[in-house]
């Protein structure tokens, strides 16, 4: 399941050296100039997983295989986007084919790396970028909401329940205020999703701050923190250069420089993981001897949902699931053992997954 998560901010705040370092190559470039990045970069992104090797290590597998996030990284947006100002308009529409939006917020200070703004304040880079995105919405749906008003007229009941949640989402834009914050009722929501607003997306704040910083953040980032849990929203603490540079380490030179900077674990693994729980995403895994993989679905995900992101075949002819917790599968030493221990479930249609299952799908085609 491809989840995508696009990484937007001001120029020189950091997006390009986060994305170097998220995808370990230096696809996206990074300078100290604004609009270096000249087409929006996609990069695939293992996500941290240490239950994935135990579990691989008791299966005799071939082949581990991680699941998987995908990071968009988007060109600076500045003051204007929305009428086409910088790169505006082509990269608006990038935004809006992601699943959520991470805002790369500048928490350090560098008079080597120029600021648009001349002065290093997050929290109005961050009301500059979602204006902009808060206007691209508002001229989308202004010029959307005269077509679904004729048809409304005619009598189209689909019609009318576009135009009752595009006035929701404009009268929430024309009060200065995200769509993602409109109370949209769960039957619509389906409906509210298709209108595919920049500022309906999940947000997470990204604290880019300076080495010094990076295990216990600064007075800038502390701000964007004390918002985002104003908010609602999660918000993290990199410090992007550090992470470019551990990038380029072997794994055990990465543990030593970690230590020293007294940091548990890459900032790149806070994010993605922080990235699931803004997404309500979770992982099962398969495991045998040729290979065992995690994959990624949605809290609340059921069996025979489960088995369609392997290939819809599964779940069309969804028989049952074999499944096994995590914790089971490791304390009996394996599938066999477990299943004489009778801790293997067979699973029907109904059963919601648990994070950490391992599954084996029984199906007809």
């Amino acid at each position: 399941m491809g989840f995508q998560c696009g990484i937007v901010g001001l120029p020189n705040v950091g997006k390009s050296t986060l994305f170097n370092a998220l995808t370990q190559t230096a696809n996206a470039q990074a300078a100290n100039y604004p609009f270096c990045t000249i087409e929006p970069n996609v990069g695939e992104v293992a996500v941290p997983e240490p239950r994935l090797e135990k579990l691989a290590q008791i299966a005799g597998s071939k082949e581990v295989i991680p699941a998987k996030m995908n990071f968009v990284d988007i060109a600076g947006l500045v003051a204007g986007a929305s009428k086409g100002e910088g790169l505006g308009n082509q990269f608006l529409a990038t935004i809006r084919e992601v699943d959520a939006v991470i805002y790369v917020l500048r928490c350090f200070e560098d008079d080597d790396i120029t600021h648009v703004a001349g002065k290093i304040d997050p929290l109005p880079d961050l009301e500059t970028v979602e204006t902009e995105l808060m206007l691209a919405d508002l001229e989308s749906l202004e010029k959307r909401k005269i077509a679904h008003e004729k048809k409304a007229r005619s009598g189209d009941k689909e019609a009318k329940q576009m135009v009752a949640l595009i006035d929701l989402a404009l009268g929430q834009l024309n009060n200065g205020q995200p769509a993602r914050y409109a109370d949209v009722p769960k039957a619509e929501r389906a409906a509210w999703k298709a209108l595919q607003l920049l500022t309906s997306k999940p947000v997470l704040y990204v604290c880019n701050v300076d080495e010094g910083s990076a295990a216990t953040g600064n007075a800038f980032s502390d701000i964007v923190v004390a918002h985002a849990a104003k908010d609602g929203a999660y918000a993290v603490v990199i410090s992007a250069q550090i992470e470019a540079e551990l990038a380029m380490l072997a794994s055990d030179e990465r543990a030593e420089y970690l230590a020293d900077l007294e940091l548990d674990e890459p900032g790149l693994n806070r994010l993605i993981h922080a990235g699931y729980r803004l997404l309500d995403l979770q992982t099962y895994f398969t495991a045998g001897p040729k290979e065992t993989r995690a994959w990624t679905i949605r809290i609340g995900d059921t069996a025979p949902k489960a088995a369609g992101v392997i290939h819809g075949d599964f779940e069309k002819g969804f028989i049952r699931a074999e499944t096994i917790a995590y914790e089971d599968y490791v304390a009996c030493n394996g599938d066999q053992a477990a299943r004489d221990a009778g801790k293997m479930r067979s699973e029907g249609k109904e059963y919601v997954v648990a994070d950490g299952d391992v599954m084996l799908f029984r199906f007809n085609v």
